[in-house]
């Protein structure tokens, strides 16, 4: 299945400026990093999640989210801005250059900005489903740096889960 739109992202001056401003960001962080590796990881598992729960969602709007939702990180760094919203301010331009439509972008944005609220881990959407997968994302059970991170411990991966 080729994705058009998603490559077109991923080929974009602006985006691969922002992955460049992430990886400068985070070059000494020891902690979780938020770079392609993850937002590759993200797209995966969500796109796992929505075959398994049978969302319907399509692969587009899934991996769209997922290349996006951190593509802000840097701007945290920079100007205290939480990256949920750096992110989503961020991927607007990118998303309108890559040819999705207002309704799509707004669903996209949506999930970005929730990305991070608890509230909405159970819900039946791709903003549910981007929150579940970035949570998945993270192996902390093979982790270094574990004892040190401030992640809650319920909130750590500790254990593998199917």
């Amino acid at each position: 299945m080729e994705m058009e739109r998603v490559n077109r992202i991923l080929k974009q001056d602006l985006y691969q400026d922002y992955l460049k401003k992430n990886n400068l960001a985070e070059k000494e962080r020891q902690f979780c990093r938020h770079n392609m590796v993850h937002f590759l990881d993200v797209a995966r598992i969500a796109m796992i999640l929505n075959q398994k729960e049978n969302y319907g969602i399509e692969p587009e709007m899934i991996y769209a989210a997922a290349l996006l939702h951190d593509i802000g990180r840097w701007k945290q760094y920079l100007d205290g801005t939480p990256h949920e919203m750096a992110s989503a301010e961020l991927a607007s331009e990118i998303l309108f250059q890559s040819g999705f439509d207002s309704e799509e972008t707004n669903v996209i944005i949506a999930a970005i900005k929730s990305h991070r609220d608890l509230g909405i881990r159970e819900e039946k959407s791709l903003r549910g489903l981007l929150y579940r997968a970035d949570k998945a994302s993270r192996p902390c059970f093979a982790c270094e740096m574990e004892k040190e991170c401030n992640w809650k411990n319920e909130r750590k991966n500790l254990l593998l889960k199917v």
